[in-house]
């Protein structure tokens, strides 16, 4: 061996002993400085390029990793997990899955992987299914992890595989416990889903207090559980505390730009069309680019709908119309929601016929969506003010025409119309539509009742009776619908009025355990039944009348006003005595030194000239024969009403 080797393998040699010790010390910078220095030294070196390639994955330098694998095509087959998970890591997930296929016999990591990719990829049922196998044939330290993992890969199976499995789950810990509580939601159960949070919220604290956690520490990671709960809160119709606890959460500085766009979409929704400023600013944060990987598409799809309901809001409608064509492009099952937003758009600047004929052309998969639809096209045709065409849509609704709210939208509008013949049809047809096909699942007894109530009115009393016959099937001993009944059969058929009179108790059974005086009591004032004329005339039949048999009415004397001590009738009153003093004719203003031209009184003037100015003696000369006068602040007195009243009624 020639010197230099001898000297490159001794400095190898150091080398791989710095790099060790920088690993094990978590230096990844100088490990992978230590590493360049080898494969400088000795290019083939694997276990040196191995040791690079795991550094750059602790920094998380993920891009850099992937240019070094496929820069080094020798180490290409050696290093096969490691590029499937750089990929994976760096969001490449089809190209990550492509690599992990690759590889013959799978091993536990390379499971793993493989199934975390699948999630990603939204292709859930592999993904459950190869968690299944993994939690099958393990048995490790890590056992918690993988439930975990199961757990979360269930939310976003079909309910129905779901729904048995829910009590199998485990909740021992607190990531556990989370994601039943997700699976719950899944699956509606609202209130057994709060219990859990709460549940989980515990044990997240006690964990982290036993670490030592700071409380801001401790919230920061409790955030998510408070989110979903106000999520839960939010579902229930509990809609205040959900937005206090969006609110209170938002406020602190969360590092899962994924958490704080779900919670601000959810304010968004919440506000509606009010506090727009504040929706606008909250959209912003659910709008970040970076959750098209942090986000699955369902989430993200909704996002984009609210912006686009946000901009209608905001009347942008250029950019809601914008907004629009790009979900349907990436999600056609949106389609129908954005038709409907793109039609109120147009409805904005009066374009009804072509909001209407867009509507029309909307493709629909299930009969739910297109009874939407054309509920949508009948909204659009009474906003108008076309009731006609309304009530066209609105029969033509196959089945659908005869669902209770159908049936009151299309007598209502009929009944507008002023045709009650159709409106009366309508029942008709309903009744006769419901004998012939039972429905169970519908409660029409809101519907009988309204078709009672009107053939009654409109002097159709067999018709009411079949509806009323109808309602008693299912409410039967009702004594309200039998009395009804007999009201409508008394006027066509007696004999079923006896029948059914029989069933609605007695007189004697109704007026049983009243207490007279009791209800006398608890009567209105104004019926003051003891003061009645009818009692006072059978309680006292021996009462004299008066001539003719008529009594005579009492007349009530009309009290005394009282009048002021010292009063002098023969002197008249004073007709300035209920005006303050100072507007009274001869109050006299304190002097102003600051005006120049100050009267001193009668200095220098004659008698005849005193008169002038003397105007006691001429206050009622000057109401009567000065309309010139300028209004004095008496007017504005006299304008206050409940003054003025006072003042007469005291005169």
């Amino acid at each position: 061996m020639s010197e230099k080797a001898e000297r490159d393998k001794k400095a190898i040699t150091s080398y791989y002993s710095e790099l060790n010790r920088f690993g094990q010390n978590g230096e990844y910078e100088r490990a992978i400085k230590a590493a360049n220095k080898i494969l400088n030294l000795a290019p083939h070196e694997f276990l040196a390029f191995q040791y690079k390639v795991i550094c750059l994955i602790e920094l998380s330098k993920f891009d850099e990793a992937i240019r070094l694998l496929n820069g080094n095509a020798q180490f290409d087959n050696q290093l096969t997990f490691e590029k499937a998970y750089c990929l994976y890591r760096a969001n490449k997930h089809d190209e990550s899955l492509k690599i992990v296929d690759q590889i013959e016999d799978l091993d536990l990591r390379s499971k793993e992987l493989k199934a975390q990719i699948l999630y990603r990829l939204e292709r859930y049922e592999e993904a459950a299914a190869l968690y299944r196998d993994i939690v099958k044939n393990t048995d490790d330290d890590y056992e918690d992890e993988r439930h975990t993992n199961l757990s979360a890969v269930m939310v976003y199976l079909d309910n129905e595989q779901t729904k048995d499995r829910i009590e199998d789950l485990r909740d021992n810990t607190y990531e556990l416990c989370y994601n039943k509580a997700c699976l719950l939601i899944a699956h509606g159960q609202y209130a057994e889903a709060e219990k859990k949070l709460r549940q989980c919220e515990k044990l997240c604290r006690e964990m982290l207090e036993e670490e030592e956690a700071s409380e801001e520490e401790i919230d920061v990671d409790l955030a998510l559980i408070r989110i979903q709960l106000a999520f839960v809160y939010q579902k229930q119709g509990r809609v205040k505390e959900a937005h206090q606890l969006y609110t209170a959460n938002l406020k602190i500085k969360l590092d899962d730009a994924a958490l704080m766009a779900v919670a601000s979409n959810n304010v968004v929704c919440i506000n509606k069309d009010q506090n727009l400023f504040d929706s606008k600013k909250k959209m912003k944060l659910a709008l970040n680019d970076t959750l098209v990987y942090k986000l699955p598409s369902k989430q993200r799809k909704y996002i984009a709908l609210n912006n686009a309901i946000l901009n209608y809001y905001i009347h942008q409608t250029e950019q809601c119309e914008k907004i629009c064509k790009n979900i349907e492009k990436t999600w056609p099952e949106l389609t129908m929601f954005t038709a409907i937003l793109r039609a109120l758009n147009m409805l904005k600047g009066d374009d009804a016929k072509e909001a209407i004929a867009l509507l029309e052309k909307v493709p629909v998969n299930r009969k739910q969506d297109e009874l939407f639809i054309k509920l949508c096209i009948a909204q659009l045709y009474l906003v108008q003010g076309d009731k006609v065409e309304a009530c066209k849509i609105l029969e033509n609704l196959g089945e659908n025409s005869y669902k209770p709210g159908i049936v009151g939208a299309l007598t209502t509008l009929y009944l507008g119309l002023g045709n009650e013949e159709k409106a009366l049809r309508v029942f008709e047809r309903s009744v006769d539509w419901y004998k012939k096909n039972k429905n169970e699942e519908v409660n029409l007894t809101s519907m009988w009742r309204q078709a009672a109530d009107f053939h009654i009115r409109n002097g159709h009393p067999q018709v009411a009776a079949n509806s009323l016959e109808e309602l008693l099937k299912s409410n039967k001993g009702d004594k309200k619908i039998t009395a009804q009944l007999v009201l409508a059969c008394s006027q066509f058929d007696k004999t079923r009025a006896l029948e059914l009179s029989k069933q609605l108790p007695s007189i004697d059974t109704l007026s049983t355990n009243i207490d007279i005086e009791s209800l006398q009591l608890s009567a209105p004032s104004s019926l003051n039944l003891k003061k009645s004329p009818a009692v006072k005339q059978d309680s006292q039949p021996g009462t004299p009348k008066s001539d003719g048999g008529i009594d005579k009415k009492k007349k009530h004397k009309k009290r005394k006003g009282k009048l002021p001590k010292n009063y002098n009738s023969s002197i008249p009153p004073d007709p300035e005595r209920w005006l303050p003093k100072y507007e009274r004719t001869g109050y006299r203003k304190k002097r102003d030194r600051r005006a120049k031209d100050v009267i001193k009184g009668s200095q220098g003037t004659a008698s005849g000239q005193a008169e002038q100015y003397d105007f006691s003696s001429k206050v009622a000369e000057q109401e009567v024969e000065s309309p010139v006068v300028e209004p004095s602040p008496r007017v504005k007195y006299q304008q206050k009403k409940g003054q003025q009243k006072k003042k007469n009624k005291r005169r």
